[in-house]
């Protein structure tokens, strides 16, 4: 899963634990990003964001926080999922995310290539179920590269703890 989680909150763990017990998936990584391209800036910095990540999932062993983008001099996630593939030759790949980000996901670069590595997991939030259902990209991905997964939401996000 990756995100500027800024900041990370329950809803993020929330989506987190329901993967690793849907899909048997052994750990789940937050790839903690410098900057979303689709955003102007981020609230925290950079090193405060991967410290409260960190922090807030001190009792979820199964969930690690790291920071990739220096050691793979990149922040696409194509190279990401690459990397990863690389030092994982055999563990099935999966790429979390929020029903907001599929509504945009076919402008990521080489989208396609990122549905043919992982099995995208795409979780329900509250307002872009439908307009998320309508996208390119959930219209030309199959089920075997996309999944919508249904989950009991947490009604929170980072915008929203930003206005606090």
């Amino acid at each position: 899963m990756g995100g500027t989680f800024d900041p990370a909150h329950k809803g993020h763990i929330a989506i987190s634990k329901e993967a690793i017990r849907s899909y048997k998936i052994s750990k789940v990584i937050w790839a903690v990003t410098k900057k979303n391209p689709f955003k102007k800036k981020s609230y925290m910095t950079l090193k405060e964001r991967i410290i409260y990540a960190r922090i807030i999932n001190k009792n979820n062993p199964r969930i690690k926080v790291n920071y990739y983008e220096d050691k793979i001099k990149s922040s696409r996630t194509i190279n990401l999922i690459n990397y990863i593939k690389k030092n994982n030759k055999n563990s099935q790949l999966f790429f979390l995310m929020g029903a907001d980000n599929l509504i945009n996901f076919h402008k990521w670069h080489k989208w396609k290539l990122i549905s043919k590595k992982c099995i995208i997991l795409v979780f329900d939030r509250n307002g872009y179920k439908a307009k998320s259902m309508k996208s390119k990209t959930f219209k030309q991905l199959n089920q075997k590269e996309l999944s919508y997964i249904k989950f009991k939401k947490v009604n929170i996000s980072s915008s929203q703890l930003r206005k606090i």
